[in-house]
């Protein structure tokens, strides 16, 4: 019996009414609630004033649509108003014709309402994918072609919904195992003799060479340029005579990027050469004893001619092929102390910290528009009591950059030393230079799930860190673990000179207080932006981070009672592994008897499960399963990487969900500047902060809620799936290290505009945020705070002190460095992350 088609429901009879409208548009006597169910972006119009445009499809519940989103509404997107599983009403609709095109139009929503939070049609949702499609079938389209190629302007794709690297739909092949084939070996050139093959007419033969390094992807596409697929990505390959760069072209992104991969053996035909491009960044590649040819390049493009590329399984390499192995140049922390800038390295660690996923304006381009994404992450790998501090690029592998957190082993290749001169801080080699390590073009990913026959597994310098975890006690680790909040590095310089080029501004660049709310009206969503302002604080308000309680009043770090610093740290060596043991001991002492006999019997758990895997390794390993058993701590069946037993959050240790709403607007203690009552009057321009948002505090990391976790600090997603929250304020949040921070009020030297800014003092060693800053001693005031950045814990102190010290600030012109970020739907973040007086400030020359 034929399936029964869905009822009829208001959406369906609003777009059947659309259909056959004469006039092209309808608006509702009833504005049509729905959900977002998808969005997707893609290159835009040539003459369109914003270089993209987006599709958004929408439900009912019972039925879906895919529409256009007319110009007026990009913004929405862009500030995360409109997103996945968000409620809106549809105010207005219309059918858009491509009058350059025969039979294709769409539906587009030209006026909606947000903010609504109506979760009724998502809570009836099990399966996005069953909901029935609703389409234009009059004039065409069909539901597959509907569902990934863009509505309008004949663009064949889409990109990833915030930025250009990542490869987006499903026109985007995934990487499966090669099929079994045969080649013929007998007649093949080397990489020798292309350069001679190049000055020539002669067709090259085929190559059979090994993927050494893999780029990111780059996409050209511009508005004007009438190209399908603009992508490019560089390879660097080899053989028995040497190294050559090939680039994958166009089309065959799509089609090849995600299956050549490090490793690989390629067989390579119908490809052509042209002299290198010189100005681009190249793998550091010093360790390998080959020949590197630099003037020419392997082509492979889509057509004229078409490259045939074959990836050759690895049961299938012959070792009379002589083809070079991929080399790796891991590094330890202490070992990367004494590297150069802009030395390449690759690195494994255990993550400790994971910032929140933050976005930056690609300033090299005009249009179209490009942001770049990144996140911080702390790895330690027991070599050092600092971890690695990784400012992680997308590096076109979005289900590995978002799926990294606390607790996994990460690899990541090629990574650059990067050392900031003049930085506020204590760490590197180099007095006075904020050390961390930074992804380049090259670099690759590896985390949960990843490792297993990967080239890497066998490196000596891999093999000692799994043996030091093996060492570990999960519960101690566990407890040094964070996620998410405010997380700026690498931190402002000791002395604050203004940038005076005429080349464009830069996170040194001054602007007027009255000029700042026009930066924050130009960020997008997640968008970072560092500025500095003159001005002076004529107002301090302190607040308890979260809102008191009973319980959180006895907290052992309050910012008005003082600060504990932490002594435990990572360690290479038994000894410290036997006093964090104690320390161990004896925190358990001071527990409750049933929460101890809770954590003893996870811990006897963990222990019998590595117990039964040490009992496999040493039983007898047939040579023909080797590959198979030798398997990773994160890839044992049923096992995360290196996943201890969840350990129970007991929120009445650390407070209730902080209430976000009440807490600025009932300071528990406060200083004002003796004129600030009579200037606040001329004052035309005041930017306001509001109350702290929990997205800025760093969070403890649970397993428990993880999935929930990730999904908070990631970006929002281009598809909603009923696995994750649609509102990422839902869930519990757990402060890790703050509790309480200052609200400063800055009015400008004009006295016309003055802005709210948050301060969010580091409090103890254990928060990420103290990693790489300077530990000297201070005597707690007011403005050594904000110099430094933090509060100091070898000092008496005391909020009482705190603001007291602050009319020593009474008239002082300052500098304040401020970090702002758009969080998403109009939620500001404005930091002061340093503070400069007039001694700390170098003037440009005249």
């Amino acid at each position: 019996m034929a399936a029964r088609n869905p009822p009829e429901s208001e959406l369906f009879s609003v777009l059947e009414q659309l259909r056959s409208s004469r006039t092209l548009r309808i608006k509702p006597v009833t504005p049509l609630r729905v959900s977002v169910l998808a969005l997707d972006r893609y290159l835009g119009a040539r003459d369109a004033p914003d270089s993209y445009s987006y599709d958004v499809t929408v439900t009912d519940g019972t039925w879906r649509v895919k529409c256009s989103l007319c110009a007026g509404l990009n913004r929405s997107v862009q500030l995360n108003a409109l997103r996945c599983g968000s409620c809106v009403e549809i105010q207005l609709l219309s059918v858009v014709h491509d009058e350059t095109r025969l039979l294709h139009a769409c539906v587009c929503i030209d006026e909606l309402r947000l903010g609504l939070s109506d979760t009724r049609v998502l809570m009836s949702v099990t399966d996005p994918d069953a909901i029935r499609w609703w389409t234009l079938e009059a004039v065409g389209p069909s539901v597959t072609a509907l569902t990934d190629v863009p509505l309008r302007y004949n663009r064949k794709h889409y990109l990833s919904l915030w930025n250009n690297e990542d490869p987006h739909g499903a026109v985007w092949v995934p990487q499966t195992p090669p099929p079994d084939v045969l080649i013929d070996v007998s007649r093949i050139a080397f990489l020798s003799d292309m350069e001679s093959f190049l000055a020539s007419t002669r067709q090259p033969l085929p190559l059979l060479v090994r993927v050494l390094h893999r780029s990111r992807l780059r996409y050209y596409g511009k508005p004007e340029k009438n190209i399908d697929f603009p992508f490019q990505a560089y390879f660097e390959v080899a053989d028995q005579s040497g190294v050559m760069s090939m680039v994958l072209w166009n089309g065959l992104c799509p089609e090849w990027y995600q299956r050549l991969v490090v490793g690989s053996v390629l067989y390579l035909q119908n490809f052509t050469l042209k002299p290198s491009y010189q100005n681009r960044s190249r793998p550091q590649l010093d360790n390998l004893p080959l020949i590197f040819y630099r003037s020419t390049e392997i082509c492979l493009n889509p057509w004229n001619p078409t490259a045939i590329i074959t990836v050759i399984p690895h049961k299938s390499i012959q070792p009379q092929w002589n083809l070079p192995e991929v080399t790796y140049n891991f590094s330890s922390r202490r070992e990367v102390e004494r590297l150069e800038n802009n030395q390449a390295c690759d690195i494994i660690g255990l993550v400790t910290y994971v910032s929140r996923v933050e976005r930056i304006r690609n300033r090299g381009h005009a249009l179209p528009e490009t942001f770049w994404t990144h996140r911080w992450v702390h790895a330690v790998d027991g070599t050092s009591d600092s971890p690695f501090i990784l400012e992680i690029f997308a590096s076109s592998q979005p289900e590995i950059f978002n799926s990294i957190c606390p607790m996994s082993y990460l690899v990541c290749t090629h990574m650059r030393v990067c050392r900031e001169k003049g930085s506020d801080s204590g760490s590197g080699s180099d007095s006075g230079s904020a050390f961390y390590l930074t992804s380049s073009t090259e670099t690759q990913l590896f985390t949960t799930g990843c490792h297993r026959k990967q080239p890497y597994v066998h490196d000596p310098k891999v093999r000692a860190f799994i043996q030091w975890t093996k060492t570990l006690k999960d519960s101690v680790v566990l407890r040094k673990t964070a996620v998410g909040g405010y997380y700026c590095y690498p931190p402002p310089p000791k002395t604050f000179t203004p940038n005076t080029s005429s080349s464009g501004p830069s996170e040194e660049s001054l602007i007027a207080v009255g000029d700042l709310r026009k930066e924050l009206e130009n960020l997008q969503y997640r968008e970072h932006k560092r500025v500095a302002i003159q001005c002076r604080i004529v107002a301090v308000q302190y607040h308890r981070w979260p809102n008191p309680t009973p319980q959180s009043e006895q907290a052992d770090h309050d910012l008005s009672g003082g600060a504990r610093a932490s002594t435990s740290s990572f360690s290479a060596g038994a000894q410290q592994q036997g006093e964090t043991s104690s320390a161990s001991s004896r925190s358990d002492a001071t527990r409750s008897p049933k929460r101890r006999r809770v954590e003893q019997a996870e811990q006897k758990q963990y222990w019998t499960r590595a117990k039964r895997k040490l009992e496999r390794q040493e039983k007898p390993a047939d040579p023909q399963e080797d590959e198979e058993d030798d398997r990773w701590p994160d890839e044992e069946e049923g096992e995360g990487l290196y996943t201890p037993s969840p350990q129970p959050t007991d929120h009445s240790e650390t407070g209730s969900t902080p209430d976000t709403q009440g807490s600025a607007s009932h300071p528990d203690a406060s200083w004002e500047s003796n004129v600030w009552s009579l200037l606040r009057q001329d004052v035309t321009d005041h930017v306001c902060c509001g109350s702290l948002d929990r997205e800025s505090v760093t969070e403890k990391f649970s397993f428990d809620d993880r999935d929930v976790i990730l999904h908070r600090i990631n970006l929002s997603p281009a598809k909603w799936s009923p696995e994750h929250p649609s509102d990422t304020s839902s869930g519990s949040h757990t402060p890790a290290y703050l509790t309480g921070y200052l609200t400063l009020t800055l009015l400008g030297l004009n006295q016309q505009a003055s802005v709210d800014s948050f301060f969010l003092p580091t409090l103890c060693a254990e928060d990420p945020r103290a990693v790489g800053t300077s530990s000297g001693l201070h005597d707690n005031t007011l403005i050594s705070c904000l110099r430094t950045g933090r509060v100091c814990p070898q000092a008496n102190f005391s909020i009482e002190t705190l603001l007291s010290s602050a009319s020593a600030l009474e008239d002082e012109r300052v500098v304040c460095v401020l970090d702002v970020c758009l969080l998403g739907d109009d939620r500001f973040e404005i930091v002061c992350s340093k503070v400069y007086r007039s001694a700390d400030i170098i003037s440009p020359p005249v």
